[in-house]
């Protein structure tokens, strides 16, 4: 089933193949509408694998073949991770999964689902950033895009290097690979030295020494063998989770509203609301394998909580003052976006 998503050809060779021996007419394997999605994990990554791979399927076979789907991983059209959003706003390709945060300040509203100390769980949490964009981003941030999905993943963890973190104070000097400008600016707070990179740079930048760690969940550790490359992990006790960080499966607009009202409509029926929650779920669940594989490796797994949350605590509240304060600079009301993107999150918390 992969290799049909990277053999691009392999449809039309095998329509012209069968139409050649006089057995069915190539009408027959006509595709009203092929589309490309492009996306930064390799295949065998939970996401493509577990979420991004089989919604394909599911939106082929609602649309009895008329829409066909093509998963392009790892980069494999070109281009890095943080030029992703812009290939599906320019129709360079049709999909794109990204992180709204390698684009910096340019997705404002969307930041607020990764201030520190702010998800619960990844479910929740994607339902309220689904809520919160269809009320506040859809028409102003991401108002070039169709949006499919949105959602983040399970609760953020600190793999490093050594003895690692297990205290608010060493952080002091560590350099610490964060995937968004609101996560940084959190590790800058705590007393590390961020550096913004996506997730692919991060095997290499820690083979050669140019981190001391990453913060990324258990979910996508396996994929790149962060347990083969760090001696320490560390998690965070409590209700909420250190930091999250926010996705979005993003289409073209014009692509999207070329299509006949049906294929729209197999689209929406098969993303949104639920779709995301879904995603952010089986992010969180994943958690587990990569969680395990660290165990097996006798590496150290530190979890912080208690007293110990305290200095994080006062740290990730600078961090969201100073967030609040941006946003009104922005014309945008800092604190009535958290105070609801709080409220979504208790709410389907419940």
């Amino acid at each position: 089933m992969l290799n049909r998503r990277f053999l691009i050809n392999s449809l039309g060779a095998a329509a012209m193949a069968v139409a050649g021996l006089g057995v069915v007419s190539s009408a027959s394997f006509a595709q009203d509408v092929t589309l490309r999605m492009h996306q930064f994990l390799p295949p065998q990554a939970n996401v493509p694998k577990q979420i991004l791979f089989p919604w394909a399927e599911r939106v082929e076979k609602a649309s009895e073949g008329r829409i066909k789907i093509d998963i392009f991983s790892a980069m494999a059209l070109g281009g890095t991770p943080p030029q992703l959003i812009d290939q599906a706003r320019d129709g360079v390709v049709d999909i794109v999964w990204t992180l709204p945060g390698y684009s910096p300040g340019r997705f404002p509203r969307a930041e607020v689902f990764e201030l520190p100390f702010m998800m619960t769980n990844a479910e929740a949490a994607s339902r309220a950033y689904w809520q919160l964009f269809d009320d506040e981003m859809k028409d102003a941030d991401f108002k070039d895009f169709k949006i499919l999905g949105a959602w983040v993943h399970g609760p953020g963890v600190i793999h490093s290097k050594g003895d690692g973190v297990r205290n608010l104070a060493d952080m002091s000097g560590k350099k610490l690979r964060g995937p968004t400008r609101v996560i940084n600016d959190m590790l800058k707070e705590a007393g590390a030295t961020p550096v913004g990179m996506p997730v692919p740079a991060i095997p290499e930048a820690l083979s050669k020494g140019v981190i001391d760690g990453a913060v990324i969940p258990w979910e996508v550790a396996p994929a790149l063998k962060i347990a083969e490359l760090v001696d320490t992990h560390t998690e965070f006790g409590g209700d909420h989770a250190l930091y999250t960080a926010t996705f979005v499966l993003a289409m073209n607009k014009q692509r999207y509203e070329a299509l006949p009202d049906d294929l729209k409509a197999i689209l929406d029926e098969n993303t949104g609301l639920e779709f995301s929650a879904m995603a952010g779920r089986l992010m969180q669940e994943y958690d587990a394998p990569g969680r395990e594989i660290a165990e097996a490796s006798d590496n150290a797994i530190v979890v912080i909580e208690g007293d110990a949350l305290t200095g994080w605590h006062t740290a990730a509240e600078a961090v969201v003052a100073r967030w609040i304060s941006e946003m009104d600079e922005k014309g945008i009301d800092g604190q009535a976006l958290l105070d609801k993107a709080k409220g979504l999150i208790d709410k389907n918390s419940m």
